[in-house]
């Protein structure tokens, strides 16, 4: 259903259980974060799988009217299921029925007594990993973008956890395989690519990365300045690495703490990259100044126009846009010409609007019409 330009961007995870209560226990946990359907025998399980092919599939070990096991055995017979992620749930952790489930076709299994942010990491994963096989199918540039960022971000957030300093340099030779893309005009596919994958940080920050670059380009910037605009991009939420899943992906109301949380990643964000020693300056900018706004309402200095240059207008004008269109497991995003339209109208004192009419055309002439809407 569509609201307000708006576009739905759950992922569909099916719950196949016989056991009443830990089936609506999965349902709690899950509906906030996914479109979650719900099964309790076999039959209708397959019946609605059918009808509606899930991104993932949960099983239980009772399914009626025989075993979890035995339904996994059968939906591997239905073509359209064949290669769709399925997790095993296990009562006890018994090894033959693990091992059973494994052969029968389950991706992964979880056992019981489980928490639930393991459950979420579970899903996440396998949600996951088969959007990244897909990347394959890609042009070569745009699989190659999406594999080197992928890594570099996984180990980013290593490096992140471990208080250890940065290198630009690594960055700097991953992000070049995105500016090869806008420069070849393939990083359409980058942006579809990304477009399901399930980590959320990464999805904004790579699309990001990709469209500064895509700006750069088009303004007619050196290459090194390209490089360094979508290292900004993928390094500008890194902050964020930070803090945990269940508050950048809160379908409630944010407490006051929590609020502070998010906005204190552009400071921390910041003082991680100020560890590498060879962190261009421009990177800081974009990190450090992409929330502030124009009319001085954003944060976390209240800087206003005057005190803004153009890499912090750039990256707010990139940043707005991006969070907007967006999925995100917490809201419905918008279409990219509704969200040039806010952008325009409601937030004229606050970005700047040569930027967005620059930007606009940019995209409008370079992004396919079926990306456009």
């Amino acid at each position: 259903m569509i609201v307000q330009g708006k576009i739905p961007d759950k992922h569909l995870v099916a719950i196949v259980d016989g056991n009443v209560r830990h089936r609506e226990q999965l349902s709690a946990t899950l509906q906030a974060y996914y479109s979650v359907h719900i099964y309790g025998d076999s039959t209708n399980a397959l019946m609605g799988l059918g009808v509606s092919p899930p991104g993932l599939v949960l099983v239980g070990e009772y399914v009626p009217p025989s075993s979890g096991v035995n339904f996994i055995r059968a939906l591997r017979f239905e073509r359209e299921m064949g290669q769709t992620p399925v997790v095993f749930i296990s009562d006890n952790g018994d090894p033959d029925v693990l091992a059973a489930a494994l052969s029968a076709g389950a991706t992964d299994c979880i056992i019981k007594p489980y928490r639930r942010s393991a459950l979420l990491n579970v899903v996440s994963a396998q949600i996951n990993m088969r959007v990244e096989k897909s990347w394959k199918d890609l042009p070569t540039l745009a699989c190659s973008a999406l594999q080197d960022t992928l890594t570099l971000f996984g180990s980013i957030a290593d490096i992140f956890d471990q208080s250890y300093p940065i290198q630009y340099g690594a960055v700097a030779e991953s992000c070049a395989s995105i500016v090869d893309a806008v420069t070849t005009n393939v990083y359409p596919a980058i942006l579809e690519g990304v477009h399901d994958h399930d980590q959320v940080t990464f999805v904004h920050s790579l699309r990001a990365a990709t469209l500064l670059a895509l700006f750069g380009h088009s303004i007619g910037l050196p290459r090194p300045q390209q490089i360094l605009l979508a290292c900004g991009g993928l390094l500008h939420d890194v902050g964020k690495l930070g803090i945990r899943h269940s508050v950048l992906n809160k379908t409630e109301n944010l407490t006051d703490d929590e609020k502070q949380m998010i906005r204190d990643h552009v400071g921390v964000g910041v003082s991680f990259l100020r560890g590498a020693t060879d962190m261009p300056k421009g990177i800081l900018t974009i990190t450090g100044q992409h929330h502030e706004r124009l009319d001085g309402s954003g944060y976390p200095q209240g800087l206003a126009a005057n005190q803004l240059n153009e890499l912090a207008r750039m990256s707010a004008v990139v940043d707005i846009f991006t969070a907007m269109t967006d999925p995100r497991m917490y809201k419905p995003r918008y279409r990219v010409q509704e969200a040039l339209k806010i952008m325009t109208d409601e937030m004229s004192s606050q970005i700047d609007q040569e930027l967005v009419a620059r930007f606009r055309e940019i995209l409008l002439d370079t992004l396919p019409k079926s990306a456009a809407r």
